[in-house]
């Protein structure tokens, strides 16, 4: 739990009273690789911090599915839209990794919004980030080829590149495994 206080610290710091009501929120959870923590067409009811693990978001299909975002450790991870909507989830996220989470919910968080002195300030930077972070996929898609997405993936995000099957990073680019595998060649 540590990491998590640096992490909010880091955002904009609590004092000790606001930090033991938000702790006292959270709940620990432990999960193995490939488990569903939020299946398509349910409601999202928590946000959750990655202490340990990876996860990526994906729309399941029947023959492949589509992947389009990957989190690691010392990031938080939701459903957002369906957390703040109160609306089913078109798409799951899954654990690729065993992964430690420290999670609180919707109900939990909106006490420490409350509550606590600086807690929506924390909550909007998150949004924010979480916003540019989508912002910057949305616009990598639009504007990139599928090389320049799988090269820029070498600066953005290196832990990827070593640590996920090489069929989701495919997905998360835009194109099959096949095409991966050329462009891959053709960079080296």
């Amino acid at each position: 739990m540590d990491e998590l206080r640096k992490f909010i610290d880091d955002i904009s710091p609590m004092n000790d009273a606001d930090w033991k009501f938000f702790a006292s929120k959270l709940k620990e959870v432990k999960l193995e690789k490939n488990t569903v923590i939020l299946q398509m067409g349910k409601i999202e009811n928590h946000i959750s911090f990655i202490a340990k693990g990876m996860v990526r978001f994906y729309i399941p299909r029947e023959e492949s599915d589509l992947t389009f975002g990957f989190l690691f450790e010392k990031e938080f991870v939701t459903g957002y839209d369906s957390f703040l909507s109160r609306q089913p989830s078109k798409y799951q996220i899954e654990t690729l990794a065993e992964s430690v989470l420290w999670r609180i919910s919707k109900n939990d968080l909106d006490d420490v919004y409350e509550r606590t002195a600086n807690g929506n300030t924390i909550g909007r930077k998150m949004a924010e980030n979480m916003f540019l972070i989508k912002s910057k996929r949305e616009i990598s898609l639009l504007n990139q080829t599928a090389e320049e997405r799988y090269l820029n993936l070498f600066t953005d995000r290196p832990k990827l590149l070593q640590q996920i099957p090489l069929k989701y990073i495919a997905s998360y680019i835009g194109v099959t495994p096949q095409a991966l595998s050329r462009i891959r060649k053709r960079i080296n």
